[in-house]
């Protein structure tokens, strides 16, 4: 199979192309950064630059591809939310679907299948019951960005496209991910739960990503599909578990007016929570490799390396 990968230097992405390779699949990743990629896979993987929203050399690569994967888009939580900061989370998510649409338009064999990632933010936060993939959209920003970066990839059907929307939870590994930002004050023994901890947690371990990616192109899954463990947490019982993993006491919750202090509008995204539940991915009959999140934790935290 021969797969077109945008947005594939970051954290899933590299992954992701790691597991497309191990099971002999063609990657052509699209970059801002050829020279770093090319580093890190030599020939093995057939490095295109692109701008994320002007067409370009790389357009020829979707004719007679198999599948197109964009995970392309601004980190949400690097930066407080500004005007300017919201502009750009939309634009970089906006442009790049956009352009790889027009590319999928200009092709004269087109791949079968664009997986566009999204986000379980898409539900927005406070949820009181849990939200299968067709749990209506909320109301807030995350919620108004992931809906309009989903009706983007929504026009690829119009060419025949099979189009997944994988909205994808808080993803775990080592490396980076969240757990780069958590593990710090859990490991000085002065983690804590956020706010009144008992917004949701859906998390996913990032091999299940992969796994659940690998196994969307295989499927005639479509539309939006949660990418999230069937195992919810409240942030709570999440904070109580990493410190049992570690070994380490969790007395020192963060109040919320000090995360709304410090984040501004964007502590929505931790005090809210969301309640995804994988329902697509569990009837289609994908098998998480890590379910429970004390399995996750004891393989990331494995041999006390992070």
């Amino acid at each position: 199979m021969t797969v077109i990968i945008a947005g594939g230097t970051g954290f899933i992405g590299s992954a992701l192309i790691d597991a497309l390779l191990a099971r002999g699949d063609k990657v052509v990743l699209l970059t801002r950064s050829p020279a770093a990629a090319q580093l890190r896979w030599d020939a093995k993987v057939d490095v295109r630059l692109w701008n994320a929203k002007d067409p370009g050399p790389w357009v020829m690569a979707f004719d007679g591809a198999d599948a197109v994967i964009n995970l392309a888009g601004e980190n949400v939580s690097s930066e407080r939310w500004t005007p300017q900061r919201k502009l750009a989370l939309i634009k970089s998510r906006l442009d790049s679907t956009r352009a790889i649409v027009a590319a999928l338009v200009a092709s004269a064999k087109r791949p079968k299948v664009f997986l566009n990632a999204s986000a379980v933010g898409y539900y927005g936060g406070a949820r009181r019951s849990d939200c299968p993939e067709d749990a209506p959209q909320g109301a807030d920003f995350l919620a108004a960005l992931c809906g309009q970066w989903e009706r983007e990839a929504h026009a690829a059907e119009k060419l025949g496209l099979r189009v997944v929307m994988p909205r994808i939870g808080v993803v775990l590994e080592k490396g980076g991910g969240a757990l780069a930002k958590m593990l710090p004050p859990f490991k000085l023994g002065v983690g804590g739960r956020l706010g009144s901890g008992r917004q949701a947690f859906a998390w996913i371990h990032r091999d299940d990503v992969v796994g659940a990616i690998l196994f969307l192109l295989e499927t005639n899954v479509s539309g939006p599909v949660n990418l999230a463990a069937p195992d919810l947490k409240t942030n709570a019982a999440f904070t109580k578990a990493l410190g049992r993993a570690l070994h380490r006491p969790t007395f020192f919750p963060v109040p919320a007016f000090v995360l709304k202090l410090a984040l501004g509008e964007m502590s929505a995204m931790l005090l809210g929570g969301q309640r995804a539940a994988p329902k697509k991915l569990l009837d289609a009959g994908y098998t998480f490799k890590y379910p429970a999140i004390e399995d996750a934790l004891a393989a990331i935290l494995k041999a006390n390396r992070l």
